[in-house]
């Protein structure tokens, strides 16, 4: 999974504005994010329609509160620049949550 620079909200804008687009919100010391971090390669390959992109929540504070992301793990999906989904509160996720969440949108 490619790991998001720190960026503004246009730049993320331009960045998923063309394709599909899954943003995995997360952070290094966050336990719940810890918890379903293995079952990312797998989610990857189950949805591989959708270029999966790690946001590293505490280097990209400001898009967060742009985005308003406030819990993670969080996802947010975009389909040529558009969101069409988010998962995004302060529970553990599980990868079955995870994946229904991706297969609804």
């Amino acid at each position: 999974m490619e790991q998001l620079p720190k960026m503004t909200t246009e730049e993320l804008t331009k960045r998923v504005s063309d394709g599909k687009y899954m943003l995995f919100f997360s952070a290094g010391w966050c336990p719940d994010c810890a918890f379903i971090k293995p079952a990312m390669p797998d989610i990857e390959k189950k949805f591989s329609d959708y270029t999966f992109l790690a946001v590293d929540r505490d280097e990209n504070i400001d898009l967060c509160v742009d985005l308003n992301v406030l819990g993670i793990p969080s996802f947010i999906a975009y389909d040529h620049g558009q969101e069409i989904g988010r998962f995004v509160n302060k529970d553990r996720k599980t990868k079955e949550q995870v994946e229904a969440f991706v297969t609804a949108l």
